[in-house]
């Protein structure tokens, strides 16, 4: 009964403050230099076991060392965006908060302690019983406390203090809407919030908010108490492109905040388990691959890479095998891995589509007066999966590794090899390092 009078609230976004009484401006996106190698890379969920599998994929990227204008460096260094959907948010995050020391840190840190337990062991804490009688406290708020712990209390802001650091892109989903929302400057302009206000933690919490086992998070829009600049999809938002279109009518959703005063965000992987639809979305919509890079200086970029990882796992039962009523657990794991199965495939078949286009573009316009990119400009996307895991009993076990936020240690050490091996092993990359070997010397103007 006492319980029962708990009115706790947990963190919130807070709107923009005025200036002088006027409108409070949401901030623009940081304008950034790009280097001649720029480099992205997106970790699909799958809790600790697409995080192991990543951290193997990143340090094996780290390994991969080459010469850029005749100075040593690693394609990992040359990261510039990392993306994480769920248990790739864990990681994503991480590195993009402590750089190299998630190699050798994040393991021990998180991989290999009993996550899970220490969840649990909070959720019965009798100070945290009495949070979960609020209204406003749910279950992904103890979450949100632990990867705090992890991330040493480290905001989106924090992150442009260490030099060097990559942009950070977390994706969760619109509970209402179904689409995905992701953690950036142009979505919190939306909302007349700031961005780098907000907790790591909760960011990676709303991603990883399976639905019905955690509970969703909550942001409020403050849209209407600012003046935010027009996105820039909103120019092309009247064209045939029903990407665009979609892009368009997500973000004005948010604009009327008395019809959607609060925000309710779940797993990012209802929407988008890969981490790379909305950037590929974006990409397209601002209608070239060389809008997305504004502040280049002609001729800077030499070398553009996305490498995708893909850790889900296949199904542990298939229903299709029995004429059975299928059962709860057999319809909820079908729904959640059989569907975002489909759904990558779909996301997996735009990159390929929207990497045929950048080639085009690309070759028609490197070395040109005005383009970003230089003579000898090239791109390169890799997709590695766990199931390009060249051993065939080693696939299958990795396969079956649940989705939990703890796995047997021996899964972490096997899964972390075999990120490192399918990066290693994969066509793609072997052609990327072949192309990385012509940096050591300036680029040629005149080179066709």
């Amino acid at each position: 009964m006492l319980t029962g009078c708990s009115t706790y609230r947990p963190w919130i976004n807070e709107g923009l403050p005025e200036a002088g009484g006027a409108l409070a401006v949401a901030p623009s996106p940081p304008r950034r230099a790009f280097p001649p190698v720029a480099a992205a890379v997106t970790l699909s969920g799958g809790g600790a076991r697409a995080a192991a599998f990543g951290l193997g994929v990143l340090r094996e990227m780290k390994a991969t060392e080459f010469n850029l204008d005749g100075r040593p460096t690693t394609l990992l260094d040359q990261v510039v965006l990392v993306s994480g959907v769920s248990g790739g948010s864990i990681l994503a995050a991480h590195y993009a908060a402590f750089g190299d020391e998630t190699l050798t840190r994040f393991e021990p840190d998180f991989l290999l302690v009993p996550f899970e337990a220490g969840l649990i062991r909070q959720a019965f804490a009798p100070l945290r019983l009495y949070h979960l009688t609020s209204p406003w406290y749910g279950r992904s708020h103890i979450l949100v406390q632990r990867l705090d712990e992890l991330y040493r209390g480290r905001s989106f802001g924090d992150l442009k203090a260490r030099p060097g650091a990559p942009e950070l892109l977390v994706t969760a989903t619109d509970l209402t809407t179904g689409a995905p929302f992701d953690f950036t400057p142009e979505q919190f302009g939306l909302i007349c919030s700031d961005l780098d206000r907000t907790p790591l933690s909760f960011a990676i919490a709303a991603s990883s908010a399976v639905p019905i086992l955690l509970s969703p998070l909550t942001l409020e829009n403050h849209a209407g108490e600012c003046t935010s600049a027009p996105l820039p999809f909103h120019k092309a938002a009247g064209t045939a492109d029903y990407r665009t279109r979609m892009l368009a009518l997500s973000a004005d959703s948010y604009r009327d905040a008395k019809e959607r005063p609060f925000i309710h965000l779940v797993d990012g992987g209802v929407s988008d388990n890969t981490g790379a639809r909305l950037m590929l979305d974006r990409l397209l919509a601002g209608g070239s691959i060389a809008s997305s890079f504004p502040d280049a200086a002609p001729g800077s970029i030499r070398r553009l890479i996305l490498i995708t990882v893909n850790s889900e796992r296949g199904l542990a039962e298939r229903i299709d095998a029995s004429d059975r009523v299928p059962s709860t657990g057999q319809v909820v794991e079908t729904l959640v891995f059989g569907a975002g199965a489909r759904e990558t495939q779909v996301t997996l078949g735009m990159l390929h589509d929207d990497n045929r286009r950048w080639q085009e573009e690309l070759l028609s316009t490197r070395g040109k007066p005005g383009s970003p990119f230089a003579a000898d400009a090239e791109l390169h996307i890799v997709s590695v999966s766990l199931h390009d895991v060249p051993d065939d009993r080693i696939r299958h076990s990795l396969l079956r590794v649940p989705t939990a936020f703890t796995i047997e240690a021996s899964d972490v050490q096997a899964l972390q090899k075999a990120g490192a091996a399918a990066l290693r092993e994969s066509p793609a990359f072997n052609r990327l390092k072949v192309g990385l070997t012509g940096l050591d010397r300036p680029a040629s103007s005149d080179r066709p």
